[in-house]
């Protein structure tokens, strides 16, 4: 019975995770949808949505604190793709590929030369961060909380773009770029929207992540960016619900992983399983297949 315990909780554990990296997934998955970008600094903003609720919360109350933490993380985003990337709209998509990159490390630099490199200890959360036990399973709120306002926050967006004049713009311009904006859809305004739910959905997945793994470094957006990010190009990138499905896959897979001992192996089973998908299914599991124009 213990042993059955251990893994229900290893279990929720793998679900919570993977809600965590769902909401960062659906920020790579929407701006490569819309602009077919692979947003390197997503994770980065991920890691500054941390430090922002480090420094907020030092002097202000949770209660201010946390939306300020989700207010500032939208304007860097916001800021992220007007400065660096709108200017390069009609260049090579390598270039805008670069820029990406330089953004990241510019990110990580800046809170290296801010923080001194130290690690930050990230404030308790009261109520999500206390454990429950169920039954002879023990967890924490925040376990349990964190696949539910997932699922809450997923739908919200699903009733967006397919609900709304700005989801419709979204889908437009996913579709047809040139064409949509012969239309009179305001491309500036549909991409400014899409990073806004992406910062947004990264700092709220950074409140659930650093109340887990209480510590913020400069370089800590780098490994759950990447897993993020293999979760989308698993599920099939552009597919929202692909990256969802790909994430709940990939925390459930390396929680498992970790509870069998090898914690050593939980990181690159994970880019092996992508790897696996991508060589029998390039678009990944839910992609769809691009069909070249003559």
């Amino acid at each position: 019975m213990d042993n059955l315990a251990y893994y229900i909780q290893q279990l929720l554990a793998g679900v919570s995770v993977g809600g965590q990296y769902a909401l960062i997934a659906i920020g790579y998955t929407m701006v490569y949808g819309i602009l077919r970008l692979i947003n390197f600094a997503h994770g980065d903003i991920f890691m500054a949505a941390g430090f922002f609720m480090v420094y907020t919360s030092a002097s202000m109350p949770l209660y201010v604190s946390i939306p300020l933490t989700l207010l500032l993380t939208v304007i860097l985003g916001v800021a992220v793709e007007r400065i660096a990337y709108k200017p390069l709209r009609q260049a090579p998509r390598m270039s805008i590929m670069i820029s990406a990159i330089g953004v990241s490390y510019l990110l990580q630099n800046f809170a290296t030369y801010y923080t001194g490199g130290l690690p930050r200890s990230y404030p308790t959360i009261p109520f999500i961060s206390e454990t429950i036990k169920i039954g002879s399973v023990s967890t924490s709120w925040i376990t349990l909380l964190t696949p539910v306002l997932t699922l809450i926050l997923i739908i919200a967006l699903v009733f967006l773009i397919k609900y709304t004049k700005v989801g419709m713009a979204m889908r437009a311009v996913s579709r047809d770029f040139e064409t949509a904006q012969l239309m009179g859809i305001k491309i500036n305004n549909v991409i400014s929207m899409t990073f806004v739910i992406g910062s947004f959905l990264a700092a709220v997945g950074s409140i659930l992540f650093f109340t887990r793994y209480p510590t913020v470094t400069p370089i800590i957006g780098a490994m759950p960016g990447l897993k993020a990010f293999v979760a989308a190009g698993f599920g099939g990138i552009g597919s929202i619900p692909g990256a969802v499905i790909g994430a709940f896959i990939i925390g459930i897979c390396e929680n498992i992983i970790k509870s069998l001992g090898y914690t050593t192996f939980s990181d690159a089973f994970t880019f092996v399983l992508l790897i696996v998908v991508l060589i029998f299914r390039p678009s990944g599991l839910f992609g769809e297949k691009q069909t070249e124009k003559v």
